[in-house]
C-alpha cells in the first residue's frame, strides 16, 4: 500500500528533512511519487513515475528549500493500474481560483461514480474520487451562490 506525508503549519516550514526521510521508504514503494505544496494562493505539483529514491525530481526536492504552510507528498506501491505519470499522486484540481490537492491510500473496489463536468486524466479510483469531490463542492458552492443572490 502507498504512503502519505502531510504537513500543515501556521508559518511556512521547510520540508527537506521530512521529505528526505519519507523518500527513503521508496525502496518498497517504488512505483512513483509526488509532492504538492502551496505558495500563497498558488500550488506547485511535482510528480514522477520513478521511485523517490532514484528520481532526479525527488533529489531536487530533497535539496531545494521548499517552505510552505501546506504540503502533501505520496509514494506509490502499485496494487492496481500501471506505473505511469497519470497514476501518481497527489492530484491537483482548480475550482473558482482555488487549488485542491488530493491523495489517498488503498483501493475503492467497484467505485465508478458518474462524473459531471471535469474528468480525470487517469483511470484509477483515486483520480475519479478527486474529481467527484471537487465536482460535489462545485455543485454545493453554486447552490449557495444562487441562494445568496436570490435573497
Amino acid at each position: 500500500m502507498c504512503q502519505l506525508l502531510g504537513m500543515n503549519a501556521n508559518t511556512p516550514t521547510d520540508v527537506m528533512f521530512s521529505f528526505t526521510g519519507f523518500s527513503t521508504r521508496a525502496e518498497e514503494h517504488k512505483d512513483g511519487f509526488g509532492i504538492a505544496f502551496f505558495e500563497g494562493a498558488g500550488v506547485r505539483l511535482m510528480v514522477d513515475a520513478q521511485s523517490a529514491r532514484h528520481s532526479p525530481i525527488a533529489e531536487m526536492v530533497r535539496r531545494y528549500p521548499i517552505r510552505s504552510d501546506n504540503i502533501v507528498a505520496h509514494i506509490r506501491k502499485a496494487t492496481q493500474g500501471r506505473v505511469a505519470l497519470a497514476n501518481t499522486h497527489p492530484f491537483v484540481r482548480e475550482l473558482w481560483g482555488r487549488y485542491w490537492v488530493f491523495a489517498h491510500n488503498g483501493d475503492l473496489k467497484n467505485f465508478n461514480p458518474r462524473l459531471h463536468g471535469a474528468f480525470p486524466a487517469g483511470r484509477r479510483d483515486r483520480q475519479r474520487t478527486c474529481v467527484l469531490l471537487v465536482d460535489a463542492g462545485a455543485r454545493e458552492g453554486a447552490r449557495e451562490r444562487c441562494r445568496r443572490s436570490a435573497s
